[in-house]
Formats: structure tokens, C-alpha cells, sequence
């Protein structure tokens, strides 16, 4: 290296060592770095340890493809888990899995604090973007019960599942499924041992019972659970604590999408892949499909065999997916029932939204209605890429097979929302097909947050304002 090189580098590097690189980077930027970070570490990590297959090793693409997943608990594959990977491979999955559910920095906040370390001025932005809309709820606190929580609840769930497969598999053997499926429900992965996921366990109400509740839990958010447990404490120093709107409108959402999902589910699949169940595990099943397509990937049919209409309405659960600060998917809850909310108010020709005694903020609305529209903008162009790269060679060369636009249409939902459900394309993706997958895979477990983050900075005044002139809608 010339001399003149070396001192350009070494320019380049102290201008990266400096505060204000550090300081220039917005919360947001900082979300989507960490996780770009975790997720080339985690195809590394594919690439180099050893003791990972059962036999060949994954290509570079496919090793990207299963860290991505992995880390925006999507649960998509390429190759079978539970064949492909040794016990020390999928132990490898589930830490990539762990770490994307709670996030870099919720790891880099509780470390700093753990050390007695004050935290600096990024990270308590950081941390307190956390906490969102209940400014009444400690940042840092919240950070320290974010891993509390996920741990806790984790590792009852892997008690319950260890006893319910006791005789499945015995003492030794139900150790690693339980704890591999406890922790991939709670952060929402669908990622399994079992290389049919849980059909298997299609008749097992208390199994897919555990698996539920750990979806619901993880997927309802930790501002959630954190305003729960002070309501059940009775109060935060003194202080009497209500469940803030937001809350409420999680739960009450969660419940609504819960229930209608079941019904519709099993009133589509009781002819079909429910047909010669018992009344308690079609039900199990009908509420089991509900909580599942919404974000966790976890199923117990195959979506192969099932109903058109039954996919459909998957897509439209997907599509909605969990709730704000959970390690789930989608549009989020919220922003589903805002925007129904702005579409009943305007209906009954009312000028604002209001919710238990409380009038939502315009801006909040807006913001509420431009995610919905930039998320239907990226999947309906993923869509139109799977049917050109995927779709129209297979007309040509008549392989079409069982895939349909269907199939496809519910890939890219699945992807972006970071659900893990497929109709069966997923391993059959060209490289185009991949590619797509991994991107929306990425931008679905960053972007509708880095999009609200944007949404929400402050606009810039204008020094005018042009003439106002209608112009016709609907």
C-alpha cells in the first residue's frame, strides 16, 4: 500500500472513530444497522462453524436466506430444519432467533445498565422509543423487563411443553423440542424440530394450547405486558396505574382478530383439512390458526391442500400481523384498527377519532394511514416480481405444477409480514425468487417501524402556503 493510500485510510478510519458519526446516526438508522450487522454475522456463522449439517454445508445464498429468516423471525426455509441441521446447528437458529426477537439494542441497553454503566444520550433515545406512546412508563425499566419477560415466559412455556412431551419423547428427549419451540413461538419464528411443524400434533389441544399463549404473549408487545404487570401490582411508586389507550385498543383488537379468524377458519376448513376432527380439535385448530397466521408460522394443516378462500383469508392475518413493540409482524394491530376507525368516523361524518374517552392525534392518524399504504405499495411490487421471476417462466416451460398466483401472492405476504407460513414454493424459489424473499424479510422486520420513525419526525414549515382547491375522491 503506498504511503498516500495508508493515509487516506487512516484519515477514514479516525473520522469513523469520532463522536459525530456516532451522534449523525438516527434511531432508526441505528435499528436497521444492527440488524444488517446480525444478519451477515449469522450467514458468516453458516459459512464457518463447524458441526452446524447433517451433511453439506448451505451455499452463501441460502445461508443468507436462513439468517435473514432467522433474525426477522420469519421462519421461511430453504431446507428442512429438522433434518438438515444438527442439534448444535438449530441451536445456532435459535440464538439467531433469540437475538432478532428482542433486538441489538435491547441487548446493548440491559448490558450498559448490568455493568453500571449510565447510559448515554443515543441509547436512552433509543431505549425510550421503546416505551412509545406511555411517556408514564420508565425506558430503562421497560428495556431491563423486556429480557425478564422473554425469559421468564420462555422458559415456562419449555416447562409445560417438556411435561406435555414426556411421552413422546421421554425425559432426555423432550428437553431440546420444548425449548426450541418455546422460544421460537414467544418471539414469533414458526422455526421447528419437526419437519411437518406441529401437524403431528393436530390432535393435541394442550400442546397447541402452550404454543398459543406463547404467540399471543410475545406477539401483544412489551408496552403491553409492562402496563399489565403495573396494573396487577396496583401502581407504580404510589402512583394508581390505568392501561393507557394503546393498551387497550392492543387487547381489544388481539381478542376481535382472535375470535374472527377462528370462526371463519373453521367454517372454510371443516369440510376440507378439517374434516374427521372431533368438535374440540376443530376448535383447537380454528383458534391455533388464528393466533398463528397473524405472525408465529407455526401450522398444523397443510395451506397446500386448504381452501382458497381459507388462504386468502391467511394473507389478510398476515397482512395485519402482531402489535407495536412485540417481535411480531405486519401492519400492526393498531394500525389496522386506526385506520377502520378513521374509515368509520368519516362514514358517520365525524372531523376525529376517539377512543375511551381520548381524541387520537391527526398526525398519528396520518401516519397511521401512510404505513398501511407504503406496505401494500411494497408487497404489490414483490408480488408482481415472484409472478414475472417465479410464475410466467413456469406457464412457458408448462411446470406449473401446483404453484399458482395464489401460492405466490401468499410468499410475498408471508415474507414481508415475517410470518413463515408458504403454500410450498418457498424451497422451489429461483435466485430472483430469493433475493426478493430476503429483502422483504428484511425491510418487513425494520421498515414499518423505520417508515412510522420517518412518519414521525417534525415537518419543516414553509414560509407560504399555496391556494387551497378541492379535488374529488371516492
Amino acid at each position: 500500500m503506498s504511503r498516500s493510500a495508508s493515509g487516506d485510510a487512516t484519515t477514514f478510519g479516525a473520522r469513523l472513530r469520532r463522536p459525530g458519526v456516532w451522534r449523525s446516526l438516527s434511531a432508526s438508522q441505528l435499528l436497521v444497522g444492527s440488524f444488517i450487522g446480525l444478519i451477515l454475522g449469522g450467514t458468516v456463522g453458516f459459512k464457518v462453524l463447524p458441526g452446524l449439517y447433517t451433511g453439506e454445508p448451505l451455499g452463501w445464498l441460502d445461508a443468507l436466506f436462513t439468517s435473514t429468516s432467522a433474525v426477522c423471525v420469519t421462519g421461511l426455509i430453504v431446507v428442512d430444519t429438522a433434518t438438515y441441521f444438527t442439534t448444535w446447528g438449530q441451536a445456532y437458529v435459535l440464538l439467531l432467533i433469540q437475538l432478532g426477537g428482542l433486538g441489538i439494542i435491547t441487548f446493548t441497553t440491559i448490558l450498559l445498565s448490568a455493568l453500571g454503566r449510565r447510559l448515554s444520550l443515543r441509547h436512552e433515545d433509543l431505549a425510550r422509543s421503546a416505551a412509545g406512546p406511555a411517556a408514564d412508563v420508565d425506558h430503562r425499566r421497560l428495556a431491563r423487563h423486556v429480557v425478564g419477560f422473554t425469559l421468564g415466559v420462555e422458559a415456562l412455556g419449555a416447562i409445560a411443553l417438556w411435561l406435555f412431551w414426556l411421552r413422546d419423547f421421554g425425559a432426555g428427549g423432550a428437553v431440546w423440542p420444548a425449548v426450541f419451540h418455546s422460544v421460537s413461538a414467544f418471539c414469533n419464528a414458526g422455526f421447528s424440530t419437526f419437519s411437518d411443524s406441529l401437524v403431528g400434533f393436530d390432535d393435541r389441544p394442550t400442546i397447541l394450547s402452550v404454543i398459543m399463549a406463547l404467540i399471543v404473549v410475545g406477539g401483544i408487545g412489551f408496552l403491553v405486558l409492562e402496563e399489565l404487570y403495573l396494573l396487577l401490582r396496583g401502581g407504580d411508586g404510589g402512583r394508581r396505574h390505568r392501561l393507557s389507550v394503546h393498551s387497550r385498543l392492543v387487547l381489544t383488537t388481539t381478542a376481535l382478530l382472535i375470535v374472527a379468524g377462528a370462526l371463519l377458519f373453521v367454517l372454510f376448513e371443516r369440510d376440507v383439512t378439517l374434516d374427521g376432527m372431533g368438535l374440540a380439535d376443530t376448535w383447537t385448530n380454528g383458534f391455533f390458526f388464528s393466533v398463528t397466521a397473524r405472525t408465529a408460522g407455526f401450522n398444523t394443516v397443510d395451506y397446500g391442500a386448504a381452501a382458497s378462500n381459507t388462504n386468502f383469508l391467511t394473507i389478510l392475518l398476515m397482512t395485519i400481523g402482531g402489535s407495536p413493540g412485540s417481535t411480531a409482524g405486519g401492519i400492526k394491530t393498531t394500525t389496522f384498527a386506526l385506520v377502520g376507525l378513521v374509515a368509520w368516523a368519516r362514514m358517520r361524518g365525524l372531523d376525529r377519532v376517539t377512543l375511551w374517552g381520548r381524541s387520537i392525534p391527526e398526525e398519528t392518524l396520518q401516519r397511521a394511514v401512510g404505513l398501511v399504504v407504503i406496505c401494500f405499495g411494497i408487497v404489490t411490487a414483490a408480488i408482481f416480481g415472484l409472478t414475472w421471476t417465479e410464475l410466467s417462466g413456469l406457464e412457458r416451460t408448462g411446470e406449473l405444477g401446483d404453484a399458482s398466483f395464489l401460492s405466490f401472492m401468499f410468499e410475498a405476504a408471508s415474507a414481508f409480514n415475517t410470518v413463515g407460513l408458504s403454500m410450498g414454493v418457498t424451497g422451489a424459489l429461483s435466485t430472483a425468487g430469493r433475493w426478493t424473499a430476503i429483502v422483504l424479510m428484511f425491510v418487513g422486520r425494520v421498515g414499518p417501524l423505520t417508515f412510522a420513525a420517518a412518519l414521525a419526525r417534525r415537518q419543516r414549515r414553509t414560509p407560504f402556503r399555496y391556494a387551497a382547491e378541492e379535488v374529488g375522491i371516492g
